[in-house]
């Protein structure tokens, strides 16, 4: 199936919302139960309650993280969702601007039921570390 931008940008808006909320509960909600990402190529979180762990796990590294929607683009149900986040590392206390971008499978009710999310670990992990 093919979604329309205007569909795409909503679908994006309210995944940028559900980050920005703050509640990890809201990120799985873009989810359908069986959903999955996998970020990096690390280990996939899955499910609503694997959904709900990682986004927990950004919102403690980072708890003043905000979301900001760069873009999407799509080929039929395939999306890639560009985004970038600030905010303040919760240990350093250091300022945070990490982009990167995730790719999505939705299904015809434009839930995602598979995800790749990347970015750049080295240079994370370096404003981290200020």
């Amino acid at each position: 199936m093919s979604f329309n931008q205007n569909d795409l940008n909503e679908l994006a808006s309210r995944y940028t919302e559900a980050w920005n909320s703050k509640l990890p509960e809201n990120v799985a909600n873009c989810h359908v139960a069986s959903s999955c990402i996998t970020i990096n190529r690390g280990e996939p979180s899955v499910g609503h309650s694997g959904l709900t762990e990682m986004a927990a796990g950004f919102h403690s590294d980072v708890p003043d993280l905000v979301l900001q929607n760069d873009g999407t683009r799509a080929a039929g149900s395939h999306v890639v969702f560009m985004w970038t986040f600030t905010g303040h590392h919760a240990e350093t206390g250091n300022p945070l601007n990490v982009s990167g971008w995730e790719e999505w499978e939705l299904d015809d009710d434009m839930k995602v039921t598979s995800s790749l999310g990347w970015f750049d670990a080295e240079e994370y992990d370096r404003q981290v570390a200020g």
